[in-house]
């Protein structure tokens, strides 16, 4: 080498970040985005460097396609980028934080490097996304071997039905084959998110007179009971100041028709609202179930709490009637899954028209989400008790609906139908709570042959996502 060509080495090399990518690419193969990670620089500074370097004989560079699938035309180094810039967003919609490593698992070493991390930071969940086919022995290693639930995502074109196949109903594993689909892998994410909420959650059940603590099997979800006696006392000292008045004055106002209350009961109505809020914040909780009936015998301990209900779940915040912990736990989840509030109702059916019917006496009204518009409802006198005030909710006719319920144990169920909204029939002649539906069931031919009691109805046909819950983590579907 003689001096000239000595001198501009030594002025290529000049520059400390080309020093660096020359030392880091001496003994592996690094793309620009893994260089770009290190130097802690944009991947176009990274390309400027890496022309300068090549020139000068330095580094060599090439365009790697895929032998055989999905093909030397895929730009997986640029779905890469795209990915990454979605799933940052991901992370900011849901609130969670999400790890990504950028540098690909290309050899086995770097699977075990990868599953040692994650037994010992344990997270939530994986999200795994293989860009060519010759990366999918990884992918089944590393679900078999960390134990956690794991999302993927393979675009359209990179799996063949074979590994589809391997992975698509495998329990503890939710994978997508879909072109660039990163609205389901949202979706994934969220799946995660809720199954460690529900993990952290806390119930607070009004019941009996004992104040106890337990834990549901399998979500983790605490359950602390409470007396009676908390919500009668705290009944009794709510008096009727400016924002119990202007919630009865919004029932009033909003009541397409009002049947049996009169103004004073409304009002008292309006205080159940305030004193469960009051239980769930003293309590730290996410969700509150009461057994109510017992205060509504003579003599009266308080009135129906159901407006109260109805307004929880208008705000996102599950309440079960008749302290149903597998009604509650369901609403939680619909609730955090879908932005869904529910209908948890007493079931029974038409048989002459094959039609399920249900009802009760509460139920969210914004059927369509917290920021949704209200369903229309009537003021009505309590079914069993004969007075008080509580909502008829009126269902919109031919809405999507679907019908689910948990069912807790060491090894949960869940129960999962869809159907139509046909129509609320008239009170009277019909029997029964005052909010009601009458419903199609899509999964069974004979509407008798639909199993449970107090499900939750919510607006929208999401079998197929509660499905994919389900199978992550590891709960039975039954229709």
């Amino acid at each position: 080498m003689n001096t000239g060509q000595l001198a501009r080495l030594f002025k290529v090399l000049s520059a400390p970040a080309r020093v660096r990518i020359v030392q880091l690419l001496r003994n592996r193969v690094l793309c620009v985005g893994a260089l770009s990670k290190r130097l802690d620089v944009t991947q176009g500074a990274v390309s400027q460097h890496l022309r300068i370097l090549r020139d000068a004989g330095l580094v060599k560079a090439e365009r790697r396609g895929y032998y055989s699938w999905p093909g030397s035309s895929f730009d997986a180094e640029g779905r890469q980028r795209e990915y990454m810039a979605r799933i940052r967003e991901i992370e900011r919609n849901l609130g969670m934080r999400i790890v990504m490593d950028e540098e690909p698992l290309d050899a086995e070493a770097s699977v075990t490097r990868f599953l040692n991390e994650v037994k010992t930071s344990k997270p939530d969940g994986l999200l795994l996304i293989p860009f060519k086919k010759g990366h999918w022995g990884h992918v089944t290693r590393i679900v078999e071997e960390a134990g956690i639930p794991a999302g993927g995502l393979a675009t359209l074109g990179v799996l063949l039905v074979g590994h589809v196949n391997q992975l698509h109903l495998k329990s503890g594993v939710y994978l997508i084959s879909s072109l660039d689909n990163l609205d389901a892998v949202e979706y994934g994410m969220k799946m995660i998110k809720t199954a460690r909420w529900m993990r952290e959650g806390r119930i607070v059940n009004i019941r009996g007179s004992e104040t106890t603590e337990t834990t549901v099997p399998h979500l983790g979800t605490q359950v602390r009971t409470v007396p009676h006696k908390r919500f009668y006392e705290a009944f009794r000292r709510t008096e009727a100041v400016d924002a119990v008045r202007e919630l009865a004055g919004a029932y009033l106002k909003n009541a397409k028709e009002v049947v049996q209350p009169s103004e004073a009961d409304i009002l008292e109505a309006a205080k159940t609202y305030f004193v469960l809020k009051q239980i769930v914040e003293a309590e730290g909780a996410d969700a509150v179930m009461m057994d109510c009936l017992p205060g509504l015998r003579r003599p009266h301990k308080h009135v129906p709490p159901c407006m109260g209900f109805m307004s929880l779940r208008d705000e996102g915040i599950a309440a079960g009637c008749q302290s149903d912990l597998n009604a509650t736990l369901t609403l939680m989840l619909v609730q955090q899954l879908f932005d869904r509030p529910g209908f948890q109702q007493n079931a029974s059916m038409e048989t002459e028209k094959n039609h399920y019917f249900g009802a009760h006496c509460t139920s969210a009204s914004k059927m369509n989400g917290a920021n949704g518009p209200s369903e229309p409802y009537m003021l009505m006198s309590h079914t069993e008790a004969g007075w008080g005030c509580v909502p008829r909710v009126l269902f919109s006719p031919g809405q999507e609906v679907t019908m689910a319920l948990y069912v807790s144990g060491e090894t949960p169920q869940m129960l999962v139908y869809t159907g139509e909204v046909v129509g609320c029939p008239s009170i009277p002649p019909t029997g029964g709570c005052r909010s009601n539906i009458e419903m199609t069931i899509n999964e069974v031919d004979d509407v008798c042959d639909v199993k449970g009691m107090h499900q939750i109805i919510f607006y929208g046909n999401y079998a197929k996502q509660l499905r994919a819950f389900c199978q992550l983590y590891g709960i039975d579907v039954v229709t």
